[in-house]
C-alpha cells in the first residue's frame, strides 16, 4: 500500500504538520527526505531498513558516499539532500555562537559542539573564545590528532586566546570511541591550560567531552 493510502493521521509529512517534527520516529523522518519508496515499498520501508542495515540514524547520516548508496532506494541524490541537511542544521546552531552573541544557553553551546565535533574519526581539539562578557569572539578547532589521541599545546592556546583578546575560553574535544568519559590525561590537560591560561588571566569555563550521547561537561563534573 502507497503511503498516499495511509490513513492521513499515520503520514509522516501530514503527522509532522499535525503534531510536530519531534512526534516522528527516525525512520518517518528519514522517509520524508527519501520521499520515494521503491517498488513495493514505500519510503517508510525503505528507511526501516535502512536504519537497520546501517545501525542507526548517526552511522547511516555518516555514511561514505559509497556505502550509502549500495542500499537499495537509496543514492547520489538522496545522499546530497541528507548532508545538506546535515550541513544546514550545523550552520543553524553556529548561529548561536555567530561573534557578539553572549553564550546565555548552556544546552545550545552543547549541541552546537556536539554537531561540530562528534562524527569525526579522529580526534580534535576545539576552543570557543570569548569576550570578558562571554560574547563570542570566534570557535576554532586547533589540534587534529589521531583516532585515540591528540597533542594539545598549552603554549598556543595561550598565544591564540591572547591574539584574540579572549577574557575566557570553551574547550571541547571528541573521543571517536563514542564514550564521553574523560580520562585522565583529559583532567591532567585541562589542569594544565587552566594553569597557564590563569596566569594572563585568561578563565576556563569549561571542557566538553563529545561521544555518542549528551555531551560531558567538566564544569557540570564539577572537574574545574
Amino acid at each position: 500500500m502507497a503511503i498516499t493510502d495511509w490513513p492521513a493521521a499515520e503520514r509522516p509529512r501530514e503527522k509532522l504538520l499535525d503534531k510536530g517534527a519531534t512526534s516522528l520516529s527516525d525512520a518517518e523522518l528519514l522517509a520524508i527526505f527519501l520521499r520515494t519508496g521503491t517498488r513495493g515499498r514505500t519510503a517508510v520501508d525503505v528507511a526501516r531498513e535502512a536504519l537497520t542495515e546501517f545501525g542507526g540514524l548517526r552511522a547511516l547520516l555518516g555514511a561514505p558516499h559509497g556505502q550509502f548508496c549500495a542500499h537499495r532506494g537509496l543514492g547520489t541524490a538522496k545522499y546530497a539532500q541528507l548532508q545538506a541537511a546535515l550541513e544546514m542544521a550545523r550552520r543553524h546552531l553556529a548561529e548561536s555562537l555567530a561573534r557578539g552573541e553572549a553564550l546565555t544557553d548552556p544546552g545550545a553551546t552543547r549541541a552546537f559542539l556536539t554537531a561540530q565535533l562528534r562524527d569525526h574519526t579522529y580526534e580534535v581539539f576545539a576552543c570557543v573564545f570569548l569576550d570578558n562578557r562571554h560574547q563570542v569572539i570566534r570557535f576554532e578547532q586547533l589540534f587534529r590528532g589521531t583516532i585515540n589521541g591528540t597533542s594539545v599545546y598549552p603554549r598556543e592556546v595561550v598565544a591564540r586566546a591572547l591574539q584574540l583578546n579572549a577574557a575566557a575560553v570553551i574547550f571541547a574535544h571528541n573521543h571517536p570511541s563514542g564514550v564521553a568519559e574523560p580520562s585522565q590525561a583529559d583532567r591532567q590537560l585541562t589542569e594544565r591550560l587552566k594553569s597557564a591560561l590563569g596566569l594572563v588571566d585568561i578563565r576556563v569555563l569549561d571542557h566538553f567531552v563529545i561521544g555518542d550521547g549528551e555531551a560531558l561537561s567538566f564544569a557540570e563534573r564539577g572537574l574545574l
